[in-house]
């Protein structure tokens, strides 16, 4: 039987050891920060963006004034799906012919897109994978522009058996919030996509948690149910649905589902404030005298 070390010995192995190198400042500001406390490794990742991510600030702002519009974030996503180029009725059924042309030379007029052929096609300058980044540069932006957060996207969380991306990282008042943004409508969500997301939720424990969906479409109908289910088989009691505003839902006070009903940055600003104010301490009015 092999003998132990004695006290001796620890301490004199301990004192021969190498002093470790000193730690790194952190980068990627305080969304990463946070996460690093939280004894993760984040990793963010190179922006898909169709347009310049370093181009100066009146270009964004001016793409971002232009994805408030929920038709040009429909002619966008279809045009990104066509990068060998498209005629404008291709890009989106959801807006009249007259229209689509228009938001086309909307983004021909935002270095975005160029006429090619006659002039009756387009395309974009930049190809991207799908809409999905465009999404999550333009919630992060007006999470800055609008609440002063400080933000993040697409972020590996570096958390054991969690795969996908924070999708947008914000930190303000000492709190992170986790957004998690999806492009597409509701029919094409699966229970897979929730249960991830949960999963995500569960390795960050950010403070406020956002499920948003980019749609007009009722989230009551599929999406409610499928977060309902997804919590039942985690062995969750699924908490009461609360109507934040229009299609804005509370799952109990740190999580929520938000969809584009009528304006997409509102209702998320919404879910925030509503969510900031749960987290606060109740407040007991005195008695009267």
């Amino acid at each position: 039987m092999t003998s132990r070390p004695t006290a001796r010995e620890l301490e004199a192995a301990a004192a021969t050891r190498a002093a470790p190198r000193p730690a790194s400042r952190p980068v990627g500001g305080e969304p990463l920060a946070m996460l690093r406390r939280r004894g993760l490794d984040p990793r963010p990742s190179a922006p898909d963006l169709p347009f310049d991510p370093s181009a100066a600030p009146e270009v964004h702002a001016a793409i971002a004034r232009q994805l408030g519009h929920y038709a040009f974030r429909l002619f966008l996503r279809g045009a990104i799906l066509r990068p060998r180029g498209f005629l404008p009725r291709e890009a989106t059924r959801y807006v009249s012919a007259a229209k689509v042309r228009e938001l086309a030379e909307v983004a021909v007029a935002l270095g975005i897109a160029e006429r090619v052929g006659r002039g009756r096609r387009y395309r974009l300058q930049r190809g991207a994978r799908s809409f999905g980044g465009t999404l999550e540069w333009w919630l992060a932006r007006e999470l800055r522009e609008r609440l002063g957060f400080e933000v993040a996207t697409g972020v590996r969380t570096g958390a054991r058996g969690v795969g996908g991306d924070l999708d947008v990282v914000a930190a303000g008042e000492g709190k992170l919030v986790y957004l998690e943004a999806k492009s597409s409508p509701p029919k094409h969500l699966t229970s897979a996509e929730v249960s991830a997301f949960l999963r995500r939720v569960g390795a960050v424990r950010p403070d406020l948690a956002l499920f948003v969906v980019d749609t007009a479409l009722r989230l009551s109908d599929k999406v409610l149910p499928m977060f309902a289910a997804a919590l039942q088989r985690s062995g969750a009691t699924p908490p009461e649905p609360r109507r934040v505003v229009r299609e804005t839902w509370a799952l109990g006070p740190r999580l929520y589902l938000v969809n584009a009903r009528e304006d997409l940055v509102e209702n998320v600003c919404r879910a925030v404030a509503d969510g900031f104010r749960a987290l606060g301490p109740e407040i007991v009015p005195p008695p009267p005298s």
